[in-house]
């Protein structure tokens, strides 16, 4: 895997005070909707403008994209405004043509980073650029798919690279479009820490109203940007339009947002400390998720043994769970008294949730 040191502070020809923020529509839709949204945009906290050109869509027919002369209006909104431009790339023929536009930016969807032969393909097509190159998390979350892609640019000789944490698909019914994972991007962040990291809150989130604490938390995990979906008329967007805001409710959060600066000891002390309670808050949510899951569980049991008229405690069947567990958690560092205090509460929870079941 690349030398965590390799990696480049791409970060630093900003200049900023405060983290990276890339913001515009999903979609490029019409040359006054990207000039009106870039003027816009330039009014606040953000660097970089962002829009799709091609988007991948799951089914056919739907909308994706108005294609090479959508680069033409980005190229206007740069020379207008001063800001740099981006857009995904899934091929080489995207990259040539972005190439060709002095696109800053370039980040490779979900969609794409799932492929190893997608992502060799455009590392090939972008051999040796000085432009920024972010790839986004693969659909499913899988790390080492993640970092392989990340490892294919870098052979590439492309020094500019970070990722961006767009949240994994699931089968399950989350609060979320895509659920965040906390802790793989956590991960991430150990082996790699040089590796610039960006949160899209819009994708994870799938509806506006949420954005603002995906963002908080991403923060607090001392994530290095933003990539939020941003529209002047959100409701009309011709694609994504539940999860995109305004550009004035984009500068509103990035006042609103707290940004830990790291100047002091004291000041450096207490942003690490907040960050790994903020680790701390990621698992605990993960803990309750996964008790949450394992009370249905309970309740499915509970009606099979109200059908089968089986009693509910099996005294054999949970000195046999005891006794795993404790051995498990001794691998994991945690001393016999507390697994068997955990584990009888869970007992009582998991008896009582059957109980209400059985005498429905």
């Amino acid at each position: 895997m690349t030398n965590k040191k390799s990696f480049k502070n791409w970060l630093e020809q900003f200049n900023l005070e405060h983290p990276l923020v890339i913001a515009g529509p999903c979609s490029a839709e019409t040359e006054e909707q990207v000039l009106t949204i870039a003027h816009q945009l330039k009014d606040t906290d953000t660097s970089v403008m962002r829009a799709g050109i091609w988007k991948p869509r799951t089914k056919p027919g739907n909308f994706e994209g108005v294609g090479k002369i959508g680069l033409d209006w980005l190229k206007k909104a740069k020379a207008e405004t001063g800001l740099k431009i981006a857009t995904e790339v899934a091929n080489k023929t995207h990259v040539d043509m972005a190439l060709e536009a002095d696109v800053d930016v370039l980040w490779i969807g979900a969609r794409s980073t799932v492929s190893p032969f997608i992502v060799q393909d455009i590392a090939d097509a972008l051999h040796g650029t000085d432009k920024i190159v972010l790839v986004k998390n693969p659909v499913n979350p899988d790390l080492a798919l993640w970092l392989g892609a990340v490892e294919r640019l870098h052979k590439a000789d492309i020094q500019n690279l970070g990722v961006i944490h767009r949240g994994f698909s699931t089968y399950e019914k989350t609060r979320y479009r895509n659920n965040p994972e906390w802790q793989l991007a956590i991960d991430l962040q150990n082996e790699f820490p040089n590796l610039p990291i960006i949160v899209d809150p819009s994708h994870i989130a799938g509806r506006r109203d949420t954005i603002f604490d995906i963002c908080q938390t991403a923060l607090d995990l001392n994530y290095d940007g933003l990539m939020v979906e941003t529209h002047h008329t959100p409701d009309d967007a011709w694609s994504d339009a539940k999860q995109q805001i305004t550009p004035e409710a984009l500068h509103q959060m990035t006042i609103d947002l707290r940004i830990r600066k790291e100047k002091g000891e004291e000041v450096e002390f207490r942003n690490k400390l907040n960050t790994l309670r903020t680790k701390i808050d990621v698992v605990d949510h993960q803990i309750i998720n996964q008790l949450g899951k394992r009370m249905k569980i309970a309740d499915d049991i509970g009606a099979l043994k109200k059908k089968n008229n089986v009693a509910i405690l099996q005294t054999r069947r949970w000195n046999e769970v005891l006794e795993k567990m404790v051995a498990e958690g001794r691998e994991n560092n945690l001393s016999e008294d507390f697994v068997i205090k955990f584990l009888k509460a869970i007992h009582e929870e998991s008896i009582a949730h059957q109980h209400k079941v059985l005498t429905d």
